[in-house]
């Protein structure tokens, strides 16, 4: 009598149950995971050439890669936080007293020509009394502005936690770096095995597709965060480490930089600093004419030119459901859903085979 139940399904059974163990107990651990390999991904060409200048020793390769990693990108962005969160703290501080005795009308918008009489009425009549700025942040975020208070509290009350993801992050890239090529290579061994027409091309897409992306997006944002941040800093704004800050995460999305630096100049140019707005308006047009014609080209040149629909709701997506650490992996993800889909329509347009791989002869 043969038994009810195989042992090759049993087996599959305790494998599927083993690994849906292992995702539950260690889905804590996915944003640092995912951001080490983001990471990972997009500076492996230069941690290759860190190995071969360390003769072949990938654990004294990966250890230099990460010291170059914690002092290029993870100190400049916690000095930058910090200063960001001291200039938010002043504007948070005036938003709480403005709303407790009404909100003068600032003297730029006054000064703005055409319009400014008009906004600076509707300024008095909705925002000068008590209470009201709080009444219109209710009406568009839905919360209380001591609900906001008390979230702000906890999300600064929260650095250890933040600590504890960066340090798991560092480590993970650690190991990312020191044996990637070996799970590289156990990668296309199952790749190989799963889609045996597809795997080669498919693994090479993906690794080009994180880092143009992570390089477009990252790199290019930071480079106009830090340039235009000094602008405001030299123009006399107010929190330029702030505004700077902002500018960064705006160039994520196209059109954001040029929106940014533009409000800014208009802020100038109402403050009465004609020249100044001018000048920085001059000066952000010019960077970003530089970058576009000549950085971002060079920059992104992997085989995915995200759109802005997808690269939008990842933005939003992975902020909502991953934080600060989602504005980089919503855009990754979804550039490889566009690169899926693109090679997807390539396998379907490109012409029949042959046995032997050539391409059918006609006539």
């Amino acid at each position: 009598m043969s038994p009810v139940l195989r042992a090759p399904l049993i087996a599959r059974g305790l494998l599927l149950l083993i690994v849906a163990a292992g995702v539950y107990f260690l889905r804590g651990f996915l944003v640092p995971v995912l951001a080490a390999l983001i990471i990972g991904f997009a500076s492996w060409p230069l941690y290759r050439r860190g190995v071969r200048l360390c003769g072949g020793n990938t654990t004294l390769a990966a250890s230099l890669a990460l010291v170059i990693v914690i002092v290029v990108l993870v100190v400049p962005m916690v000095l930058a936080a910090h200063y960001a969160l001291q200039e938010a703290r002043t504007w948070w501080t005036w938003l709480i007293e403005a709303n407790r005795h009404g909100a003068p009308v600032p003297g730029w918008i006054e000064a703005l020509p055409w319009v400014g009489l008009t906004l600076a009425d509707y300024w008095r009549s909705h925002l000068g009394e008590p209470q009201a700025l709080g009444q219109w942040i209710q009406l568009l975020s839905g919360e209380h502005l001591g609900n906001i208070s008390r979230l702000v509290l906890s999300f600064t009350g929260d650095l250890a936690n933040l600590a504890l993801t960066l340090l798991f992050m560092l480590i993970t890239l650690f190991f990312v770096y020191k044996d990637g090529s070996r799970i590289a290579a156990q990668l296309d061994v199952v790749g190989e095995h799963l889609l045996p027409k597809r795997w080669q091309r498919f693994s090479r897409v993906v690794p080009a597709t994180v880092s143009a992306t992570v390089t477009g997006l990252g790199l290019i944002a930071v480079g106009e965060g830090v340039v235009l941040g000094v602008a405001y800093w030299i123009a006399g704004v107010p929190s330029p480490v702030l505004l700077g800050v902002a500018t960064g995460f705006m160039a994520l999305v196209p059109g954001g930089a040029p929106l940014s630096f533009t409000l800014v100049s208009l802020y100038l140019i109402g403050s009465g600093k004609l020249l100044a707005g001018l000048g920085l308006f001059a000066w952000g047009s010019i960077e970003l004419f530089i970058v576009d014609k000549t950085l971002r080209p060079r920059l992104v040149g992997g085989p995915v030119k995200l759109p802005f629909l997808p690269t939008f709701f990842g933005l939003i997506g992975g902020v909502k459901t991953m934080g600060v650490v989602g504005l980089f992996v919503g855009p990754v993800l979804m550039a490889l859903l566009v690169a899926i889909w693109r090679e997807w329509l390539y396998s379907l347009n490109k012409p029949p085979e042959d046995a032997d791989g050539q391409p059918p002869m006609i006539g």
